[in-house]
């Protein structure tokens, strides 16, 4: 049974710490604001392949020769057609398409007769320079095609060349207006946990040791999981708070909605930010100076936070054994759900497995921190 008095004090004792670090308090709380506005406004990505699903509503000759041609191409994976528009909304729903085509009953007929032949092109708008680039594809594909087919049926010196035979109807979900923002926020705050979590927490138990304190609490009556909850619950709430505030600050500068269910989002947050401070107390436990576990930190979690979760990079572009080592970077599953939680108001069900994650987790690391710390120092348990 934990002693909450104890984990009481030793919260109260690291929040004292906390007032007479101004400096700390500072990057904590206006380092996560510089983010927000500096990558808010200057960020722009880019993109390689893109997940193509097709309802096609005629099965027609020429519909399978389009679709050949996206597939064909450098720049579309095919995941499959589709049975109606339920199926089509789930699939981009879920993620499993970004980009969806449908064709109407008369594309055929409208495009031998000469007319414009429309096509309907559904693309998830969430991350907004991702959707521009997925239509330029699309219509580069779609003007090859054309222009090959028109060949086909007039003569490779006919002066009907220069039609456009098809009409591309081009329709973006979650982010019409394709604002790069509403892609970047939310991933912003996958970072500023990170920053405010591990590596804060990071410098706590390490500091005890630089200032030998640490034989002191470990003579103390104290169990080793209350004195490492009592260390991370202050830094839970400052993550907590200011992933709180980039959500608000999201909302009112950029425009971010929250379109799916707020406790989710809360429950999202609390348990990357157990995980981030999960990392922060065994970087801490593992090492002998405040530099050596700041640059712990940096490794195995902030770098690859960045690099790897899909917030600036996307994984799909990524080689096949690059994307394996992304599945250990808790980001990129916060950041699948904080996106369709905000953008796309996904329930639970969709995400389940990416909640499971980050509580596996952070208990793995927080294990391991409490059977090191047990085995480095002596302590009362």
């Amino acid at each position: 049974m934990l002693n909450w008095g104890i984990i009481k004090a030793v919260a109260k004792k690291e929040l004292r710490h906390l007032k007479r670090e101004t400096r700390m308090l500072f990057v904590v709380f206006v380092f996560p604001l510089f983010l927000l506005v500096v990558f808010g406004y200057a960020i722009n990505l880019d993109v390689k392949h893109i997940r193509l699903a097709v309802l096609d509503f005629e099965k027609s000759k020429e519909t399978r020769e389009f679709v050949n041609s996206l597939i064909n191409s450098e720049y579309f994976d095919f995941v499959g057609y589709l049975d109606n528009y339920v199926e089509l909304r789930k699939y981009l729903d879920e993620g499993k398409a970004q980009m969806c085509i449908v064709f109407p009953k008369d594309f055929s007929r409208k495009l031998i007769r000469g007319e414009e032949a429309p096509i309907q092109i559904l693309i998830d708008g969430v991350n907004g320079n991702t959707s521009s680039i997925v239509y330029n594809y699309s219509n580069l594909v779609a003007n090859i095609y054309s222009l090959k087919f028109l060949k086909d049926i007039y003569g490779a010196s006919s002066s009907r060349l220069n039609l456009t035979p098809f009409e591309l109807e081009p329709r973006f979900w979650y982010n019409p207006e394709l604002k790069s923002s509403r892609f970047l926020v939310p991933g912003l705050i996958g970072i500023i946990i990170i920053l405010t979590g591990a590596i804060t927490v990071s410098l706590s138990i390490v500091r005890e040791k630089e200032r030998n304190t640490i034989e002191q609490i470990n003579l103390a009556p104290i169990r080793t999981v209350e004195f490492l909850i009592g260390k991370i619950l202050p830094y839970l709430a400052l993550a907590f708070v200011n992933s709180i505030l980039v959500v608000l600050l999201g909302n009112l500068i950029f425009d971010v909605p929250l379109k799916g269910n707020f406790l989710l989002l809360i429950l999202a947050i609390l348990l990357y930010i157990y995980a981030a401070v999960s990392i922060g107390i065994f970087s801490s436990v593992v090492s002998d100076s405040q530099l050596v576990a700041f640059l712990l930190v940096v490794v195995i979690s902030v770098l690859p936070s960045m690099l790897l979760s899909g917030f600036i990079f996307p994984i799909e572009s990524m080689p096949l054994v690059i994307q394996l080592i992304t599945n250990l970077t808790p980001a990129k599953f916060f950041l699948t759900i904080i996106r369709n939680l905000l953008l796309k108001g996904t329930g639970f069900f969709s995400l389940w497995q990416n909640y499971l994650y980050l509580l596996i987790y952070g208990s793995v690391f927080l294990v391991m921190s409490v059977v090191l710390y047990k085995k480095n120092f002596r302590i009362v348990v």
